[in-house]
């Protein structure tokens, strides 16, 4: 397969590209002067998760995703929800590397979870597991088999939370053919992509970024993981300055584009799209920011005089990064019981949005 650049008709592209670009560049000033700027990003990772995989046909609950982050699913986790929290850990992980980090080989291979990329220490054992109650073991064979094991487990974590592939190696076989097409080459696939890099050198970098993501979605190149290239668009705009201060969430402005013109048989109709995508991710940042600036404020003045250790505060920034809180989620991040959970929530006066007596939840928004 081939993606030909070819000629762009710039003229129709220059009035949403500069509007694209003035969107982006405005919402990444504000998060880089803003004093709730990580708990913005950190929340913005929900929502860009769910409605990615809102563009890939499946259903996700921003509020289901929550719990399941902090390991308290109220059901057993659906497939979708397991590729959502993938994505989720994909866009903080690229957001706490370097800015060209997700574009190089070795983010490449990660991200697309290639053998021998996953960290062990990202693994179930790290800090403590087979590894560690291994350290008093003398002889080298009982290491190395320890060492396979943690190797293993780390494996099968990131294939489970979606950010790697399984990988089968029977009778010299690499993958299954009952779940990957034998002539989906996503080498060669990845290769074309990264050729429209350079096919592309000179232009605007929002420009730049709209192609790379028309290209991927023409070339399909990921069987199993459409998802990873609109984050790597993303990392792109970052890597060029466009937004360095955030990861965009392009699947939120997507979202908002209908479906036919992403998918439209005219590629000018498909880029205009693109950076119409960009521009609504864009205000709809500004408008859940300042939002959430607001209700903070709000949430400040109900402190009054509170002693220098009240936990109210950490509670404030905890909803403010998190779309709900729920009494599990609070005393496990600020360290207290269930009851001392509901009251901290109680004298906040949260919005509760269950409207049960049991397993409550709250929200600012």
């Amino acid at each position: 397969m081939r993606y030909d650049v070819g000629k762009l008709d710039l003229g129709s592209l220059l009035v949403p590209l500069c509007r694209a670009g003035e969107a982006l560049a405005r919402l990444d000033e504000r998060i880089a002067r803003s004093p709730i700027g990580e708990g913005f990003l950190q929340r913005q990772h929900f929502h860009d998760a769910a409605a990615s995989l809102w563009i890939d046909g499946e259903l996700v609950h921003v509020e289901d995703l929550v719990l399941h982050d902090a390991r308290m699913d109220v059901r057993a986790p659906s497939h979708e929800l397991t590729i959502a929290h993938g994505v989720l850990r994909a866009r903080r992980q690229i957001l706490a590397e370097p800015p060209g980090w997700a574009l190089s080989p070795a983010g490449l291979a990660h991200l697309r979870g290639r053998p021998g990329a996953v960290p062990v220490t990202e693994g179930p054992s790290a800090g403590g597991g087979v590894a560690a109650a291994a350290d008093d073991a003398s002889e080298p064979e009982a290491d190395d088999a320890f060492a396979e094991i943690d190797a293993l487990l780390a494996r099968s974590r990131a294939v489970l939370d979606g950010l790697a592939e399984p990988v089968l190696r029977r009778h010299g076989r690499e993958r299954d053919p009952f779940v990957y097409d034998a002539d989906w080459d996503e080498d060669e696939r990845l290769a074309e992509w990264k050729r429209v890099f350079s096919d592309t050198a000179g232009l605007p970098p929002v420009l730049r970024a709209a192609l790379l993501l028309d290209a991927w979605n023409g070339l399909q190149v990921l069987q199993h993981a459409p998802w990873l290239g609109r984050q790597l668009v993303a990392a792109f705009l970052r890597e060029q300055g466009t937004t360095g201060a955030h990861l965009p969430a392009v699947n939120v402005g997507l979202r908002a584009v209908p479906r036919e013109r992403r998918h439209a048989g005219d590629r000018l109709t498909r880029l205009m799209a693109i950076l119409e995508a960009f521009e609504l991710a864009a205000e709809q940042g500004l408008k859940t920011h300042d939002r959430l600036v607001l209700a903070r404020l709000q949430l400040q003045r109900r402190l009054g005089r509170k002693r220098a250790h009240s936990k109210l505060p950490r509670l404030i920034d905890l909803v403010i990064a998190r779309p709900l809180v729920s009494a599990g989620i609070i005393a496990s991040e600020l360290g207290v019981t269930i009851q001392g959970a509901l009251g901290l929530a109680n004298e906040l006066q949260l919005r509760e949005i269950t409207g049960r007596e049991r397993y409550r939840a709250w929200s600012i928004l």
